[in-house]
């Protein structure tokens, strides 16, 4: 079957930025789909992205898709024609649905392997791929996830930005559609300012090369971006230091250029008395320039932008770009020469104005609540609680500043300069933006213990304060980012190894909350919210649901204990004995929650009759005596590998032995030897949760 390469580019006026890569992802992924769907083959499937188009080359897309041979079946012969050989309704109706003639169908009866029935087989041609191509372009364009469209002119086309421009050639032919009141032809166009012209496309397969060649546009996203990212680096190191680039800066860079060409410029050394993540939020988010940082991490006086533009003369581009960044970088050190005036102690009083939740007061409220829950923290870890209550006292002193106001990024950030200017102590100052750590998955934790207690506290509240106002995040809606709170507690507390009770804390945060009733239904609920994001985090991590909910039967609350006890049940698993002992487990709780009466306490010696209930007993007392002094020290893991050795005797014991013995003192003792069986695993977790349930 002949094949042809496929050209299809959209072009508009400026696409968002930050839009652009999922833009281009979505065009293509359509596309490929669809004709996926309509059975049209194609080798390859390239997509291309610019400021000003979206495009995908197909390579070898076939011109027709394979004819298909469809089966269509109907009712059953003997339902389909009465005693006479007469067709029936059913028969008549079948007839109608496929366009056959009704005196044709004892001709259409055929065998489905069990009875005979009506079936109607016709062949059905493949689509011409010509034919589709308006449909599809249009459907790719519309399920495009944007978030607000647009118009423009006199049309009632809607897309994220004016298309101005339609260019479709199959192999050498253009092809002739009309999308968005466009015709399109076999015209693209060059870079805006070196080449403000249409560009004939001849062959599709040309596009890429036309463009760079005469339209001085470099199409493919990622070309583009591998070159910006080289000559950053390059710049970078001849100002003999080195290029800090941030992915997502890359990524809007890149879709802000078509034909990029990195310079370097400079500011004055004075500027650098300002925190420098000031002046790279200035530079960053303002102007889009990648900083430069020396051997030792410093920030240098230099930025590099990345044009869009070859300049004959490049230094003019460069001094037009040092003239932006300056006044920039001078509001800069003005908010913080005029910040430091007033020491973060002396902004407290401003925060009385700041509402935090109408129901839960103003953050001034909120700082003297973290504040008592700090101190209470670092008591339950044996610390001093000055430097904690001192800095939950002063943490959200900086949102009030002017450093804040204009780069509310910096939150945290400009805290910590602050605070070492006033001249707390240095875990206090670090504290003010280590409260906000963990800021997302993945990220680091605080690297002091104050940052830690802090960071615990502004959580807790947050999250006992919410709940208790009823507004429980909904599977849509968290505007207080619960759950990624939730997280940072759960990480504050087991990578720190603080055995801390998640119960007790929740109860003393809810205490905080002179607005809030404490019960034991709130804690409970707030408990278990926390604890559910363990599962989901575990899940991410490979270890299954089951695992967790061995452990979650235990009904624990030390978020560190739990931690440990899902790894050695995780480890557990993956032994040769895991699976006949969690089946072992699974029937011993199910003859326990039948027993009747209650169960006797002690295995009496004397009734043990039978060989095998025997080495069971003695087998039990052996691993008491070893996984005891384990257990107590929380070495989970080496208990539960020592207790598998106990497979071989619980097997043999329910081969062999009759659990509910006619004797009733048999049948007692036994069942007291399945309960110390069993209260041995319990010790870790009930590992019958093991067992997927049918």
């Amino acid at each position: 079957m002949s094949a042809r390469d496929l050209l299809i580019e959209i072009g508009t006026e400026e696409l968002p930025p930050k839009a652009l890569k999922t833009l281009s992802a979505a065009f293509s992924e359509s596309i490929s789909t669809q004709l996926a769907s309509k059975e049209l083959g194609f080798t390859h499937l390239k997509s291309f992205a610019t400021p000003r188009r979206l495009a995908v080359l197909i390579s070898d897309l076939a011109e027709r898709a394979p004819d298909r041979e469809i089966e269509i079946w109907g009712p059953p012969a003997k339902v389909a024609f009465d005693a006479a050989g007469k067709p029936t309704n059913a028969a008549i109706a079948f007839a109608k649905k496929n366009q056959l003639n009704s005196d044709e169908l004892q001709s259409h009866i055929a065998n489905d392997g069990k009875q005979d029935k009506l079936c109607y087989r016709s062949r059905v041609s493949g689509a011409m791929s010509k034919d589709i191509l308006g449909e599809l372009i249009s459907t790719a364009l519309a399920s495009l996830p944007i978030a607000k469209r647009m118009r423009w002119g006199s049309s009632r086309a809607e897309f994220v930005r004016p298309i101005h421009w339609l260019c479709i050639v199959y192999g050498d032919e253009a092809i002739a559609e009309t999308i968005f009141d466009l015709h399109a032809d076999r015209l693209t166009r060059g870079h805006r300012f070196h080449c403000n012209e249409a560009l004939y496309i001849n062959n599709a397969a040309d596009y890429e090369t036309i463009l760079r060649e005469q339209g001085k546009v470099i199409a493919d996203y990622d070309v583009r971006q591998q070159g910006i990212r080289q000559q950053v680096i390059a710049l970078g190191e001849s100002l003999g230091g080195n290029a800090v680039i941030d992915p997502k800066l890359l990524d809007e860079v890149t879709s802000l250029v078509e034909w990029p060409v990195a310079l370097a410029g400079s500011f004055e050394d004075r500027f650098l008395k300002v925190p420098p993540e000031a002046l790279i939020s200035s530079m960053k988010e303002h102007q889009k320039y990648f900083h430069v940082v020396n051997t030792n991490g410093d920030l240098m006086p230099n930025f590099i932008t990345v044009a869009n533009i070859e300049s004959r003369d490049p230094q003019k581009v460069i001094d037009g770009n040092e003239r932006v960044i300056r006044p920039r970088l001078s509001d800069a050190a003005f908010f913080f020469e005029t910040d430091c005036k007033i020491s973060l102690e002396s902004r407290r009083e401003r925060l009385r104005n700041i509402v935090f939740q109408a129901k839960l007061g103003t953050i001034f409220d909120k700082t003297e609540r973290v504040a008592a829950l700090s101190a209470a923290i670092a008591k339950l870890l044996n610390k001093d609680p000055s430097n904690a209550v001192r800095a939950a006292t002063l943490c959200k002193s900086d949102l009030v500043t002017e450093m804040v106001l204009e780069f509310d990024d910096l939150q945290g950030i400009a805290g910590y300069y602050y605070a070492r200017n006033d001249g707390e102590a240095n875990d206090v100052a670090l504290a003010m933006n280590e409260q906000y750590m963990p800021r997302f998955a993945g990220d680091t934790l605080p690297t002091t213990l104050t940052g830690t207690v802090v960071a615990l506290a502004d959580r807790l509240d947050t999250i006992c304060g919410i709940f208790g106002i009823g507004q429980i995040p909904t599977g849509s809606k968290d505007p207080f980012a619960l759950r990624r709170a939730s997280l940072g507690v759960l990480r504050l507390i087991t990578e720190n190894q603080h055995d801390l009770d998640l119960k007790h804390l929740i109860d003393l945060a809810i205490a905080q909350h002179q607005t809030i009733s404490a019960s034991d239904k709130l804690s409970a609920t707030v408990l278990n919210y926390i604890l559910e994001r363990l599962k989901a985090g575990y899940e991410d991590n490979g270890i299954t649901a089951e695992v967790f909910m061995a452990v979650s039967a235990k009904q624990l609350s030390k978020p560190l204990d739990i931690d440990q006890r899902v790894n050695a049940v995780q480890a557990f698993t993956k032994l040769p004995e895991a699976a006949a002992l969690a089946a072992a487990n699974k029937r011993v709780s199910n003859i326990l929650a039948k027993a009747e009466g209650q169960l006797p306490g002690q295995i009496d010696t004397k009734l043990l009759v039978e060989a095998a209930e025997q080495t069971l007993a003695q087998q039990l007392n052996e691993q008491h005596a070893i996984v005891a002094p384990l257990f107590a020290a929380a070495r989970f893991e080496e208990g539960l590998k020592s207790l598998a050795g106990l497979q071989a005797a619980v097997d043999d014991f329910f081969d062999k032995v009759m659990v509910n013995a006619e004797d009733p003192a048999l049948k007692n003792n036994r069942l007291a030897l399945l309960t110390q069986l069993q209260g041995l695993f319990l010790e870790v977790a009930d590992i019958s949760q093991l067992v997927a349930s049918k």
